[in-house]
């Protein structure tokens, strides 16, 4: 008996050890994720994200719930060039009658090409004249009523207009076909309250002011003629035809003389 429960308790603490040492590898491994299961965790990460997405946020309470995924129709985008130095730009306020609104004029140098394949159809820079007109009253296409929002006088944009926002669905032939994207570059040179002046008519040279006084040319020597030009002389009046002289009366006859009586 004394022999026999040393070695009792060496087997049991050996037996201990060994279950020690073999649990771990008896645990069985965790099983992967199914497809089932990551679609579920995605989709309700995917619930919880546009939970908390800012348009859903501000959602009125009183308005319901609609199902479906938001699409896009169209949109203006830009890339700024480079930030102006100059004041921030203003829009145009429109009130009741003229007197209530503030227009706001700005002139813009810009180039315009199609989107499709380039074509440069318009330049300002070319002729060296920018373009003023009234901001944001649709005075021009609307992508331009409001793709100067948010640039400093000097700053330069390139403007990705959509068909929807630029010429519509017929263009304008035959300069912008039918449903052109359009891409501008565009520069805000200046804003003004007052509308430009109107351009002042051209100043005739000094030499077209005065008539000339050198006689021009006349064609074989023969001085021209004008229409109210009186002839130097007056030509002599013819003299009236001399009356003609009655012609004379035949003589009578004289009478004869009577004979005289023997």
């Amino acid at each position: 008996m004394k022999l026999i429960a040393p070695l009792l308790l060496l087997t049991l603490a050996g037996g201990s050890a060994l279950a020690q040492t073999t649990a771990p590898a008896a645990k069985p491994a965790a099983k992967p994720a199914t497809a089932a299961h990551r679609t579920a965790t995605g989709t309700a990460a995917h619930r919880t994200t546009a939970a908390a997405t800012p348009a859903e946020a501000v959602l009125p309470a009183n308005i319901p719930v609609v199902p479906g995924a938001k699409q896009a129709l169209y949109a203006l985008r830009y890339i700024d060039i480079s930030v102006g130095t100059g004041p921030l730009s203003e829009s145009s306020v429109l009130g009741t009658s003229q007197a209530d609104s503030k227009i706001k004029w700005y002139t813009v140098h810009y180039t315009g090409y199609l989107a499709k394949d380039g074509t440069k159809f318009d330049s300002s820079v070319d002729r060296g004249t920018p373009i003023t007109f009234p901001y944001g009253v649709q005075k021009v296409i609307p992508g331009w009523d409001t793709g100067f929002e948010g640039m400093h006088i000097g700053g330069k944009r390139r403007l990705f207009v959509p068909y929807q926002l630029a010429y519509g669905a017929s263009g304008r032939p035959p300069v912008i076909p039918a449903k052109a994207d359009l891409i501008f570059d565009v520069e805000l040179v200046g804003i003004s309250d007052n509308p430009p002046a109107p351009p002042t008519p051209p100043t005739p040279p000094a030499d077209a002011a005065k008539p000339s006084t050198t006689a021009p040319e006349s064609p074989a020597g023969t001085a021209p003629e004008s229409k109210d030009a009186k002839p130097a002389t007056a030509p002599a009046t013819p003299a009236p035809a001399a009356t003609p002289a009655p012609a004379p009366k035949p003589a009578t006859p004289a009478t004869p003389a009577k004979p005289e009586a023997k």
